[in-house]
């Protein structure tokens, strides 16, 4: 079992370097914030256009198929059971029952049971307000009205399963929103280095500044953290193999035995992370590192290349098909 490798979702992909690598981290972290604002009142066409375009720009990268199978499969079948699932459960569509008796019973018994007749004029050629003649044999009162169009609210029923327009309307959107949320925030990290990301996220928030706002001091806590997740999985693991490697009998130890030994990894686990960081500490403190704005480091030197500049004109391309078509149909 390795951690560092089996976990799907979440690693940087160091080899091969594809054409999203090279992209400036700036316009990849727009990119992300457009995948996860695009879907809001969007039609249920351009969501599946959306989770169509991450397919098609996971191909067009030539990631391997080691990897986007294992991080991209399994969320395929999620959304997939989010949308069948969605879409054979009730639509939630609120309908207004006439209830069945009079809301003020003891007036409705105080009227008389039959109704004066209504005064009539002398002379009414056109019989207007009187009532109407009774219907003759086989004559129909109302009439059923047939259907002008092929419209159904209905799409698929079979026993107690019932499709509707509504319900599969909330299954795309649903499923939709899971994968774009997910596999647009896993594929940007997948391309972009932490360096890149905390130096992208520092480069936009340069305008805070101007409030006082302690941008180095964020993007060096972040980077920190990005490069401490590793070294939290390589403790996990270590702990977890040395506790397989004693052949523990769990079935003599018992539930309160397990739970002691678990506690007990667990501590060691906190004492281990705690002496990472320390070291961390001490590293940075030798090196002469008292404040990020004394001492700056340039993890990335952004350069705009060709690449940037089509991936720009591509997402003022998509924001105004989006703009124009992608609205949300009442």
């Amino acid at each position: 079992m390795d951690l560092l490798r089996s976990l799907p979702l979440g690693l940087y992909l160091e080899q091969p370097i594809t054409w999203m690598h090279r992209l400036d981290p700036r316009i990849k972290l727009v990119w992300l914030m457009t995948f996860l604002a695009a879907p809001l009142l969007a039609n249920p066409v351009w969501r599946i256009a959306l989770v169509g375009l991450l397919i098609a720009l996971t191909f067009t990268a030539m990631i391997p198929l080691r990897v986007w199978r294992q991080q991209m499969g399994w969320l395929l079948l999620l959304s997939v059971m989010v949308l069948g699932l969605t879409a054979i459960m009730p639509d939630g569509l609120k309908l207004t029952h006439q209830p069945r008796l009079p809301a003020d019973e003891l007036a409705f018994s105080q009227q008389p049971s039959q109704l004066p007749a209504a005064p009539q004029d002398s002379w009414n050629p056109f019989h207007l307000g009187q009532p109407a003649t009774p219907p003759l044999p086989g004559e129909e009162r109302n009439p059923s009205i047939q259907q002008p169009t092929d419209y159904n609210y209905i799409l698929f029923t079979r026993g107690p399963i019932k499709v509707t327009r509504r319900s599969l309307d909330l299954a795309v959107r649903f499923s939709t929103l899971l994968f774009t949320l997910i596999y647009s925030t896993n594929l940007f990290l997948l391309t972009t280095a932490p360096e890149e990301i905390t130096a992208a996220i520092e480069n936009w928030m340069e305008p805070l500044r101007r409030f006082k706002v302690p941008v180095t001091e964020i993007a060096l806590t972040l980077t920190l953290s990005l490069r401490f997740i590793p070294l939290v999985l390589e403790e996990t693991q270590n702990l977890i193999r040395s506790v397989w490697t004693r052949a523990i009998n769990w079935r003599k130890l018992g539930m309160r035995a397990s739970i002691e030994v678990w506690l007990m990894v667990a501590e060691r686990l906190l004492e281990n992370l705690l002496l990472r960081a320390e070291q961390i500490a001490s590293a940075m403190k030798v090196r002469g590192f008292t404040s990020p704005n004394q001492h700056r480091v340039e993890w990335y030197q952004f350069r705009f290349r060709k690449a940037d500049w089509l991936a720009l004109a591509a997402l003022v391309g998509l924001w105004s098909a989006r703009l124009i078509w992608g609205w949300e149909m009442n």
